[in-house]
Parts: C-alpha cells; sequence; structure tokens
C-alpha cells in the first residue's frame, strides 16, 4: 500500500512551513533514515529523515511552496511492487487541503467525501455513461470540472481502469470537448477554462496560478514554468507580473496593456516585498506583547571601568575564547535572578504563572530576515568561558539556520544588547510569555560625581522592560539594582 509523505511538525506550536527543498525526486529509493527534504519554520531550516522505506512515487507539493500545513500530504512513497497508479490512488482526501491561497499545490487535493456528498447533475455522454458514474480520483474529477471535460469519453489508465490525472490532462490536450458539448460557464461554476497556447496546445498550470493570471491579465503562454515537468505554479505568476510579462489580448484584437502598469508607472520607486515566515511570525508576535502585556520600564546607569578591566585581564591570560561585555551581563543577570527569583517568572495564562528555578537566558542575535533568542540554559552555574563559548556557537548556528527547536524555545529571562551599534539606551518589547527582557546600550565615557568631585567613568545605561501582570515595580526595581550591582563588582561574579 502507498504510504503518504506528511508536513512534519517539527515543533509543538508549528502549524505550517515552506518547502525548502527535496533530496529526492520521482523514482528515488528511499531508506528509514535517508534525508528527503528541507522544511523552512520561522526559525530554522531543518532536514526532514524518511521513516519508510520505498520508492518515491509522486511529490505532491513542489520546493519552494510557502505556507504548507502540517500533517497535509506533500509526496507519495511506494512499497515493493506497487506501480505509479497506486500513487493516484493514494491521492486520498482524507486530508484536509491547504487553503489556495496559502499553497497553490495543496489547492489542488480535493475532498472525496465532500465530492460525493453534494454531486452536480451532470449531462449523459454518447456511451450512456454520465460524469458522477465514471471512476475517476478526486484530483481528475477535479479537473475535469474545471476545464469542462467530459469523464464519459475518457479512458482510465488507473487501477480496473481508474480515471487519473494524466488521463484528463491527455484528452484535454487531444481536444475533449466539453461536457454537455457546450462551453463552460465559469460565471456559474467558478472554474477556470485550461489555458492553451497559440497551437492550440494546452499550458499545465496549477488552479492558483491559472486564476491569478486571469485576473491580473498575464498571457501564461509567455510564462515559464517552475513546477514539476513545467507546471506553473503561483511564483511563476507572480514573477511574471513583477517583470511585466505581456498582458493576454482581449478576444476583440484589440493590444493588451502591460501587466505590471502600477505606481512605477506613477513615478514611484517604492516595490512591494513579502514578509518571509520569519518576520510573519516576529510581527504577530509584537504585536500581541504590545498590546496584551502590560509594559513597565525601569532604566539604571551601571559604570563598567572595573568590568572592563577585569575583562582585558581575562582576555589577555587566554587566547582561545575572547569574553566580551556581553558574557558579563548575561552573567550578572542570571545570579540577580537568583538572589530575586520572584522576577524569574513567565505569566502562562488566566490565574497561572510558572516559576523557574535556573536562569535560562535567551540572547536576541539578529540574523537576515529578522532576530532569534537562542538560550544560554543554567547560566547561574556557568563561568565567563563556557558562557561565551556557547553564546558564540549559538549565533553562529543562529545564523545559518541550523539550531534545534529546544534550543530558541522556551527560556525565563532575555537580554537585547544594541550597545555594539552605539546605542545610548532603548526600551525593549517582552518576549512572551517570559515576564522580563534588559536593554543594553553602549559604555560611554560621561562626567559623574564622585565625592563632590566630577571625575569621567565609563556609564552603560540598562533598561528593564517589565509585564506587570506578575512582576510588580518593587520587585523590578530590585532586580535591576541587584544586576547593577553585580555589573559595578564583577568580583563578585567570580565567585
Amino acid at each position: 500500500m502507498a504510504i503518504k509523505i506528511l508536513m512534519p511538525a517539527l515543533s509543538p506550536t508549528m502549524t505550517e512551513g515552506n518547502l525548502a527543498k527535496w533530496h529526492v525526486k520521482e523514482g528515488d529509493k528511499v531508506n528509514p533514515g535517508d534525508v528527503i527534504a528541507e522544511i523552512e519554520t520561522d526559525k530554522a531550516t531543518m532536514e526532514v529523515e524518511s521513516i519508510d522505506e520505498g520508492v518515491v512515487g509522486k511529490i505532491l507539493v513542489a520546493e519552494g511552496t510557502e505556507a504548507v500545513q502540517v500533517n497535509e500530504t506533500i509526496g507519495i512513497l511506494l512499497e515493493d511492487g506497487e506501480d505509479a497508479s497506486a500513487a493516484d490512488e493514494a491521492e486520498t482526501p482524507a486530508a484536509k487541503p491547504a487553503p489556495a491561497a496559502e499553497s497553490e499545490e495543496g489547492s489542488e487535493k480535493e475532498s472525496e467525501t465532500a465530492s460525493e456528498a453534494a454531486p452536480e447533475p451532470e449531462p449523459a455522454t454518447g456511451n450512456g455513461a454520465s460524469s458522477a458514474d465514471v471512476k475517476a480520483s478526486p484530483l481528475a474529477r477535479r479537473i475535469a470540472e474545471q476545464s469542462g471535460v467530459d469523464l464519459g469519453a475518457v479512458q482510465g489508465s488507473g487501477a480496473h481502469g481508474k480515471v487519473v490525472r494524466a488521463d484528463v490532462e491527455a484528452a484535454m490536450t487531444g481536444g475533449a470537448k466539453p461536457a454537455g458539448g457546450g462551453a463552460v460557464d465559469i460565471s456559474a461554476s467558478g472554474a477556470l477554462p485550461a489555458a492553451l497556447d497559440a497551437d492550440g496546445n494546452r499550458i499545465f498550470a496549477s488552479p492558483l496560478a491559472r486564476r491569478m493570471a486571469a485576473q491580473s491579465g498575464v498571457d501564461m503562454s509567455t510564462v515559464q514554468g517552475s513546477g514539476p515537468d513545467g507546471r506553473i505554479v503561483k511564483r511563476d505568476v507572480e514573477a511574471a507580473i513583477a517583470q511585466g510579462v505581456p498582458a493576454a489580448a482581449e478576444e476583440t484584437g484589440k493590444t493588451a496593456a502591460p501587466a505590471a502598469a502600477g505606481p512605477a508607472a506613477a513615478g514611484d520607486t517604492s516595490e512591494l516585498v513579502k514578509l518571509s515566515t520569519m518576520r510573519k511570525v516576529i510581527a504577530q508576535r509584537m504585536v500581541e506583547s504590545k498590546t496584551q502585556v502590560p509594559h513597565f520600564y525601569l532604566t539604571m546607569d551601571c559604570e563598567i571601568d572595573g568590568l572592563l578591566d577585569i575583562r582585558k585581564a581575562l582576555n589577555a591570560a587566554q587566547e582561545d575564547v575572547k569574553i566580551s561585555v556581553n558574557d558579563f551581563v548575561i552573567r550578572a543577570c542570571a545570579m540577580a535572578l537568583m538572589e530575586v527569583p520572584a522576577a524569574n517568572v513567565a505569566f502562562e495564562g488566566e490565574g497561572v504563572m510558572r516559576q523557574f528555578h535556573t536562569a535560562d537566558i535567551s540572547v536576541a542575535v539578529a540574523i537576515p530576515g529578522g532576530l532569534i533568542t537562542p538560550i544560554v540554559r543554567g547560566a547561574e552555574g556557568k563561568g565567563f568561558k563556557q558562557i561565551s563559548t556557547e553564546t558564540k556557537d549559538l549565533a553562529t548556528r543562529a545564523r545559518d539556520g541550523k539550531l534545534a527547536p529546544e534550543e530558541y524555545q522556551g527560556g525565563s529571562f532575555s537580554v537585547s544588547n544594541l550597545g555594539m551599534f552605539g546605542v545610548k539606551q532603548f526600551d525593549a518589547v517582552i518576549n512572551p510569555p517570559q515576564a522580563c527582557i534588559l536593554a543594553v546600550g553602549a559604555g560611554e565615557q560621561r562626567p559623574v560625581v564622585k565625592d563632590g568631585q566630577i571625575v569621567p567613568a565609563t556609564v552603560m545605561s540598562c533598561t528593564l522592560s517589565v509585564d506587570h501582570r506578575v512582576v510588580d515595580g518593587a520587585i523590578g526595581a530590585e532586580l535591576l539594582a541587584a544586576i547593577k550591582r553585580y555589573i559595578e563588582n564583577p568580583a563578585l561574579m567570580l565567585l
């Protein structure tokens, strides 16, 4: 029996992902443990291994497809002795198809249950059988309905003479007439006819691609398909619109205007750029944080001359690891959280908060297209050298998209440091469900008053953003004061 390859859930909160790349093609032999695809989530790109043995019979979702729903069938694996017809049989609609706007390949899958629940009357065919009586796969039936092909006139090549997609496509290429001998009523059915080139040959394209081309006036005969077997998919039409591919001519013979006559024609030099999956998730989470979490902010200035002296001495004493100011900040926050455990909490919902017993510090790392917060777990029990090694390794793998979910999910406290960019002070947005985040500014020479004298000192401003639902002002102030004490007296962190 053919085996479905499903879109995996790579984390507990994952609902969809991008199919970045296939490592196999149709006809390839696959063994358990073989890498078959790469899936891109909002945080990383991860390899997916096969758990079954067989031959790749059909790839249903092309690489590059975005927003593929978890548990959607993305391919078919054939067992020994099965042929291609078994792959068509396996295209069962038990799994709910993805919305057309989210996955053009998913939009072609039709629920057999839904198809049989409300069949529409079909005109009698020339051999006395109606299209409804013909044995056909759900996908073949849908293509026939959209293109107006009479299933009763199509010879099936599937198991027991079942009509499959290839049979309908062959009939359309061969000029099969619409059911009932008439034209397709697009306004009544909502279906789009198959696109034809100048020679009358069918142009293979997904229903979503055809719909987009029709709405945008793009001539599909000028579009190069990048889907399986040269099939035109959504991204091809989008590229054609962006490049200004000529629109299809009107039936009256008039020349159509270019499809891309948008704001640029009026002299606008801007363009619309689609948000990446990561950027969409960041946008969603930040809106939720600022609208649902009652923030308050506490700021203190920390003198770091002593810290800089100890850092210089430690780096001079060993060459394999270079300790940064941020490593001192991470350790200071971890020790302060152990000293003020009432701030080491997270809001988990109405009437519930989580109390952490270790300081798992999330460190904000800028990566192309967004940011990610890998976690230094149990930082209160790690020295500067270990913290430095871990943060550098996590940051490198974060930029390469190689972090495992457990390395960036969770955490009890966050640190965001923009000091290296010369930012003096800023207010960070809390990373839910955490209750606090520390925003660290640049260390700079400032005049300070000591014993009635104005003297220069290297000062760094730190702002603590706090969730008032679980941490009150006094507790937040106590935590920030503890952080300041450790930063200004770094020898305490060596004990």
